[in-house]
């Protein structure tokens, strides 16, 4: 830590605990309520056409979206709209926050600490989501999607409320 460090602004990523779960877990990214996909209305993810598929809901102005596992953050949109994590086990998961929030071209999404490459723990702050803004324009339902399961059989629990960091597989 430098001499100055106490002077930089800390955020509310800053004082979210870490998580201590193995390398098998997929977690819940924030407090929310876990929905069925098939009522989002966008078929590339209600068909689960990228793979199987839960999504979230969030309530408040604001959301801070965490990693859903160990590993590496492999994939990183500038806009903050989306990003994957490949697990230490090879799992890859993607995570994409709201329907068609591509345009709002970054409005609404502040990048945290990490960068594409970096290694992540569950719970690490990825992105902060502006959800009263982008709320006004794009339906905010958020989705986990196991892109890649590597060979490993992944099963989601059934919808519900969900706490940052409690298992969403069975």
């Amino acid at each position: 830590m430098g001499l100055f460090d106490f002077l930089k602004k800390k955020g509310p990523e800053d004082f979210l605990e870490p998580i201590d779960v193995d390398d098998n877990a997929i977690v819940a990214l924030a407090d929310g309520r876990m929905i069925d996909v098939t009522t989002v209305p966008d078929p590339v993810f209600a068909e689960k056409m990228m793979g199987e598929t839960i999504a979230f809901k969030y309530d408040g102005d604001k959301v801070i979206l965490c990693a859903p596992a160990n590993g590496t953050l492999t994939v990183l949109f500038p806009t903050g709209h989306a990003f994957g994590v490949t697990t230490n086990n090879g799992v890859e998961l993607l995570v994409h926050c709201g329907v068609d929030t591509v345009n709002a071209k970054g409005d609404g999404f502040r990048l945290l600490k990490k960068k594409q490459g970096d290694p992540v723990n569950a719970g690490d702050p990825i992105v902060e989501v502006d959800l009263k803004k982008l709320s006004a324009k794009y339906d905010m339902s958020t989705m986990l999607i196991i892109s890649n399961p590597n060979e490993r059989e992944i099963a989601f629990i059934e919808p519900k409320e969900v706490k940052r960091g409690e298992s969403v597989i069975k």
